[in-house]
């Protein structure tokens, strides 16, 4: 193999042919570009042939001419490509945090559309004619859907709590439960968060039980805050105890100098629980119980774009609106804009209609039934080597959100007598649009609950050019 070396072409050889040209020409190359272009093919091919790792037949001069060119072109057409790809996700997981967590809907992506055309009054008051705050466009939604007298939004949830413990509690103690110390998604621990905002930490109770007893036997000068934390993506069963937001916010309240703060995770505006779907808190709930302040996402429950919301007192969010990070973490007029207008839907009683989030998480398994049925009739008619067949199954929320929660759902299984189940998934996933499946038993399972029909109608196409 290593002999082979000696066909690949000079450069110099390769600069005088036709294709050199094409190539320069199809992609708008510079000869110096094109240069660099083939020298880093041929170290590939080189590096290959040494280490024994060239596949295929053995090359001529001629044929490494011909795969120089190819793969300079592939390379051209994958560094022009758009990194970001629409994605069909047919798992079954509605939250799915590695596809961009919640789907906005449709009116929200317009008023994003808008706004991101346009200019806006992002920082104008168009009334008084002069300089605007960008605070001022979600927080008057935000007060009215969770009763707080106060709202601000940044980033991430993640950016939320540490603009709080840094802005509040700097330097200063603040309890939380061992119980609650959760690490959430990328590896980010609440107590590497509180170290690095100069929070001092105070532990108390253990793993599975923490009491009353445990946070009032930690209060001392330096305390600054209590910290409630929700365990939104998992869930501790057994020999458990846990202190109620009622309690640690009635335990603040005879310290005036200390604040009470939760930290809700997935923040929940709609009551899922009354649709007996989980047990979630809802931020509306945990504000009116007293909190001095609460944070939540925005891409989670809520259905909206990334954000990290904080909602409570007024004169808490006064102080962090002020504070430096306020500015480092704020966020775009497209994230903005996306919010608000999932918020009004919200404002309007139109969440479970006009919110992807909402309505994939509440929709019955009868009306998975139906379009699963359909997707079965509309297989079959294309007189394919494919065996359609409804099974029932389980749907989840994901998203590091409800995790014990399992929704009862229909699962399109597909077989096919020549393609295995494996080649299926990884055909459909490295197609254009990529379609994500699970496998389940040498099957591939379509789980519609979060496919529109249009998806539906791409994924009937995809595994109809797969024959």
């Amino acid at each position: 193999m290593k002999q082979l070396v000696r066909h690949i072409p000079p450069i110099y050889l390769l600069q005088q042919s036709n294709q050199f040209h094409t190539l320069l020409n199809k992609h708008d190359l510079t000869k110096e570009r094109g240069t660099d272009l083939l020298k880093e093919v041929i170290t590939c091919c080189r590096n290959s042939l040494l280490n024994e790792q060239w596949q295929g037949p053995h090359p001529s001069t001629d044929e490494f001419v011909k795969e120089v060119f190819a793969q300079a072109d592939t390379l051209m057409k994958e560094s022009h490509s758009l990194s970001l790809r629409k994605v069909i996700n047919a798992t079954g997981t509605i939250l799915h945090t590695n596809l961009g967590r919640a789907r906005l809907g449709q009116d929200a992506i317009e008023h994003v559309q808008m706004i991101a055309g346009h200019y806006s009054n992002l920082e104008y008051d168009i009334e008084g004619g002069n300089r605007g705050s960008r605070h001022t466009h979600a927080e008057k939604f935000i007060c009215e859907l969770t009763g707080a007298e106060a709202a601000m939004v940044v980033n991430n949830n993640a950016a939320a709590v540490y603009l709080i413990l840094t802005a509040l509690a700097k330097h200063k103690k603040v309890i939380v439960s061992r119980g609650e110390l959760v690490e959430i998604g990328g590896s980010f621990r609440i107590s590497s968060i509180m170290e690095e905002s100069g929070a001092l930490l105070s532990e108390v109770g253990t793993t599975n039980k923490t009491h009353l007893r445990d946070y009032e036997e930690a209060l001392c000068e330096e305390t600054t805050m209590i910290m409630k934390v929700h365990q939104s993506n998992f869930v501790i069963k057994g020999f458990t105890s846990s202190v109620s937001t009622d309690e640690l916010v009635q335990l603040s309240h005879r310290h005036p100098h200390i604040l009470y703060y939760e930290d809700l995770g997935s923040g929940a505006l709609y009551d899922f629980e009354k649709m007996g779907i989980g047990n979630e808190p809802v931020v509306k709930t945990v504000i009116e119980k007293g909190s001095d302040l609460v944070s939540f996402s925005g891409d989670k429950l809520l259905g909206g774009p990334q954000a990290g919301i904080i909602a409570g007192k007024k004169q808490w969010i006064d102080q962090l609106k002020k504070h430096q990070l306020a500015r480092v973490l704020r966020v775009d007029k497209m994230t903005l804009a996306a919010l608000e207008m999932t918020l009004m839907h919200y404002i309007k009683g139109e969440e479970q209609d006009k919110n992807p989030t909402i309505a994939s998480i509440t929709r019955k398994k009868e009306e998975v039934f139906q379009q699963s049925t359909h997707f079965v009739e509309e297989g079959n008619s294309l007189k394919s080597n494919f065996l359609f067949k409804i099974i029932e199954g389980k749907s989840q929320i994901g998203g590091g959100t409800m995790p014990d929660v399992e929704l009862d759902t229909y699962l399109v299984s597909v077989t096919h007598d020549k393609l295995s189940a494996q080649e299926i998934h990884e055909n459909l996933r490295k197609g254009n649009p990529s379609i994500l499946t699970r496998i389940q038993e040498e099957a591939v399972l379509f789980d519609l609950r979060t496919v529109s029909f249009l998806e539906q109608m791409d994924i009937l196409h995809a595994l109809e050019n797969l024959q």
